[in-house]
């Protein structure tokens, strides 16, 4: 599967009030603080990239416990690599 072209999630998703703040907030964040922080992320997709989709995906509640667990698992002892969206709600 190949990631899309953009840098952010560009499959369909619900443009809902709360799924529009939430992506509000992430790409604020982007552009804004990200260029800041510097790009040294060790996972794929990023964190932002993976917030982003996450709420677009699963709404602003679940995808920002998402976003918020991945992280957590940034820190310095955590792994890298592929960490993909879950596509189901469980």
């Amino acid at each position: 599967m190949t990631p899309p072209a953009g840098r952010n999630y560009a499959g369909p998703w619900r443009r809902t009030p709360g799924r529009l703040l939430g992506i509000g907030f992430v790409r604020l964040y982007q552009l804004t603080l990200s260029p800041l922080v510097g790009s040294h992320c060790r996972h794929l997709p990023t964190c932002s990239e993976y917030a982003y989709e996450a709420v677009a995906r699963h709404g602003l509640w679940r995808g920002g416990w998402l976003g918020a667990r991945r992280v957590a698992r940034c820190g310095p002892f955590g792994k890298a690599g592929l960490d993909p969206v879950p596509h189901d709600h469980s």
